[in-house]
């Protein structure tokens, strides 16, 4: 298993679970459930934030946080 922010831009995988139980609640609460498809859309120049492809449209977050993101 590995993190969101170890995914290479174009591809896609599961969310499995959550590392951080404050920070998932805010990430379910934007569409990133458990057993979405998660698609890395864009990475900034500098690593930091990702544009992810869930639930129909493109969410930005820091890599801190898809680091918290476990996915299949």
């Amino acid at each position: 298993m590995k993190t969101l922010a170890e995914l290479k831009i174009g591809e896609s995988a599961v969310i499995a679970s959550f590392t951080d139980d404050t920070l998932s609640l805010k990430l379910i609460e934007m569409g990133c459930l458990p057993g979405e498809m998660v698609r890395l859309q864009h990475v900034a120049p500098l690593g930091c934030p990702f544009a992810i492809e869930v639930s129909g449209y493109l969410l930005s977050m820091r890599k801190s946080e898809a680091a918290t993101v476990l996915v299949n």
